[in-house]
């Protein structure tokens, strides 16, 4: 057939009420195609996207409106992106074209003057120029924004000749926006408000808005926290008919033992977490068994028994997608009656619980694995610190524990370290990226900053974790049962080849990275060493976001081809929905699961997880500079992070605080910029910042409403050793 006929074949097949969305390959196998001619229904299919004839989104093809979703636009030389300004004005648009970044397609710069009044975040319609930007990048002017991400914004209030103007957080916008009367809300001249934004700002006119909420004066403690809420416009308070409907549960809830659960209360188990947790999703037992095979139990409360679909506490959980952990606070995906005590796996407490019992032989081989609905009693609750004191030094702890959790101790390390050697010899990929842990006064200020070590402790609850969350999404793929799964797609060979090119600079050797096992061992070998900061952020650069959807790809950072999240329904609502599909296999049923609502979900799921991550960032990194705000010529030993012609980005050892060193400040020599050895050096001494060099710095400067950061070189860095440090598990 003819492109025109092949191209009415495709519609009327999308058309029809069963058709679920599938892959290039799928449609090619179901109309009978040969190889070639998938190839160019690949093409086709690329072209009538970018016309908006239907939509080509996660790798499936779909009739456009299938997801709710905006069809690219019209024309070939237009492209669907996302916007990101800088502070001078000018920025860049990230395409969401399917196969676009996959093909080595570039974010299109967009000059200040052509960025019309779009905002950070906006969904915008770009066509591309041929001239070319700086650094010889796409560029590009936006045609229209086809959907604001927000229309509220926050920031500090003041006046000016008679008006009122609000000076916005962060960089989004570099000049004030004027709010009207200078007493509306009672505000006064330094508080932190809310605004509504009328008419954003562009080249030919300063914007307009209007203050809906005052949050109060800026620096009083709390309103730092409160700011990044509204910012990232994060659901902080639950509407009233949910917390009705918690209440209904508790109410209901009587400790007893249905026939259908196992009764697993006389078992010895227990749950670690981090000492400020305040709620328990997971535990675990495990047993030797007379073959001397190991029987692990992974016990994950039982959200799905308090939670029913489309009842109100789902609607709301679905909403919210996550919970999010800001450093003095948590918003919770499920009110506390449900996450703090119905579900949460305190000790003592009898709780309903999925369990998924896994047995392997004594080197760690899988040979069989068992789910059911069961009801535990956890006989201890332990935090990170007390097993890492317990593997210090095992005799101290054995009074102090009893004997039966302390020999239950000694068989998880066992068991653990050694599934983890096998996850590592299948290719896992061990990515050390720091996490700061804020330390806090009474009042919420930040009274100081660490980093949270990678131990034992935490691997041996991840490997367990890892392991239940694999077995089950095993079962679904075996029952041909369409689930969220947790995908990690491999890098393209442009962003290996940029890595490898990147630690050729380096000074670092390595032979092909499209092998999982030579990117692996670059990361342990730099681990521990000055350039670990740079390798692995370079290397996390590399890859792809890990995102949710139904989508039959593996988890490439895992090593792992079929994964899913299970093990924390309390805070994830993909968990959530996996659980609802065991349950029903457990009971003999056949679960209902849609493959394009699953599409969807997994889109916005993945939507918040984002947008839960950069609102603990950013105000972790306020409450750092708020801190550091009062602390001007603080020495430090920082490591280099990036360089730039303008200066060094650098990061803190031992506080790991994020800043610049503005090549003006290098006084002592004039400094170019190589590029390709990513380095400043200087022409007259010949003194050289490299990546991952390790430098004594000072806080030379703090803006803390634009989150800036400012350092002053002291001179070389000491032998401060970097820390063993890693993701939190919740992130995988």
């Amino acid at each position: 057939m003819n492109e025109s006929e092949l191209k009415e074949t495709i519609l009327q097949l999308l058309r029809r009420p069963d058709y679920q969305p599938m892959k290039v390959r799928g449609l090619a196998q179901h109309l009978g195609l040969s190889k070639q001619q998938t190839a160019n229904l690949r093409k086709l299919i690329k072209r009538m996207a970018d016309r908006g004839e239907l939509l080509y989104q996660a790798g499936r093809v779909m009739l456009v409106g299938a997801e709710g979703g905006t069809a690219p636009t019209k024309s070939a030389a237009q492209l669907v992106g996302v916007f990101r300004r800088m502070t001078a004005g000018h920025g860049f648009v990230r395409i969401k074209t399917p196969g676009w970044r996959e093909n080595g397609g570039e974010d299109i710069y967009i000059p200040a003057q052509y960025a019309g009044d779009a905002s950070s975040g906006d969904e915008v319609v770009v066509e591309l120029s041929r001239a070319r930007g700086p650094k010889g990048k796409l560029r590009g002017r936006i045609l229209r924004v086809l959907q604001r991400q927000t229309h509220q914004f926050v920031g500090v209030y003041f006046e000016r000749a008679g008006r009122g103007y609000v000076q916005v957080d962060g960089a989004v916008f570099a000049k004030p926006i004027p709010v009207g009367d200078p007493g509306a809300k009672n505000v006064r001249p330094d508080d932190k408000v809310v605004f509504e934004m009328v008419r954003f700002p562009s080249p030919w006119h300063e914007g307009e808005g209007v203050i809906t909420e005052v949050l109060g004066p800026r620096g009083k403690p709390g309103v730092d926290t409160l700011s990044i809420i509204r910012e990232f416009d994060l659901p902080d308070e639950f509407p009233e008919e949910v917390l009705e409907e918690a209440r209904r549960e508790a109410d209901a809830f009587e400790e007893l033992i249905p026939p259908w659960r196992r009764d697993l209360t006389a078992e010895t188990i227990i749950t670690i977490d981090p000492e400020d947790a305040r709620d328990f999703d997971d535990a675990i037992s495990l047993e030797k068994l007379p073959t001397g095979n190991w029987l692990l139990g992974v016990h994950i409360a039982d959200v799905s028994y308090f939670v029913r679909p489309e009842s109100a506490l789902d609607q709301e959980a679905r909403r919210r997608a996550t919970s999010v952990y800001l450093p003095d606070r948590v918003l919770p995906m499920l009110p506390e009656t449900i996450s703090n005590s119905l579900a949460s796996l305190q000790p003592g407490k009898l709780r309903y619980t999925k369990s998924v019992f896994i047995e392997y032989t004594p080197e760690g081989e899988r040979v069989g694995v068992d789910f059911c609905h069961s009801a535990i009693r956890s006989a201890k609750r332990l935090t990170y610190e007390q097993v890492d004191a317990f593997l210090a030094d095992r005799g101290a702890w054995r009074r102090k524990l009893g004997a039966k959790v302390h020999d239950l101790l000694g068989r998880m390390h066992e068991l653990a370290m050694t599934l983890r050697r096998r996850r590592m010899e299948r290719g896992a990929l061990e990515l050390t990226l720091p996490e700061v842990k804020i330390l806090l006064d009474d009042q919420g200020r930040a009274s100081g900053a660490r980093l949270v070590e990678n131990t034992e402790s935490h691997q041996i609850i991840e490997e367990f974790m890892l392991a239940a969350n694999e077995a089950v999404a095993e079962r679904l793929r075996d029952d041909n049962i369409p689930f969220l799964r947790r995908i990690h797609k491999p890098p393209t060979t442009k962003k290996l080849r940029e890595l490898a090119e990147f630690l050729q600079e380096l000074g670092l050797k390595t032979n092909n990275l499209e092998d999982r096992f030579e990117l692996q061992k670059v990361l342990q070998q730099t681990t521990g060493r000055p350039e670990q900061h740079a390798v692995h952020y370079a290397a996390l650069r590399s890859l792809q976001r890990a995102v949710y959807s139904p989508e039959t790809e593996g988890h490439f950072a895992l090593a792992s081809s079929c994964y899913c999240h299970f093990t924390s329904p309390i805070r994830r609502y993909p968990d959530l929905t996996v659980h609802r599909l065991l349950g029903a296999l457990i009971d003999g049923r056949r679960p209902k699961s849609d493959l394009r609502e699953l599409l969807v979900l997994g889109q916005h799921c993945s939507d918040q997880e984002e947008r839960a991550e950069m609102a603990e960032r950013e105000l972790t990194k306020w409450k750092m500079l708020a801190y550091l705000e009062t602390r001007l010529g603080m020495e430090m030993d920082a490591v280099i992070t990036g360089v730039e012609s303008f200066g060094l980005f650098v990061q803190g050892l031992e506080l790991p605080a994020e800043g610049l060193i503005h090549v003006d400040s290098l006084v002592d020599d004039y400094y170019y910029f190589d590029r390709t050895a990513h380095s400043l050096s200087g022409r007259l001494h010949g003194n050289q910042f490299r990546l991952g060099d390790v430098v004594r710095v000072a806080v030379a400067r703090v803006e803390l409403d634009r989150r800036e950061l400012d350092f002053r070189l002291v001179g070389p860095g000491g032998k401060t050793k970097l820390p063993s440090i890693g993701s939190r598990r919740r992130r995988r």
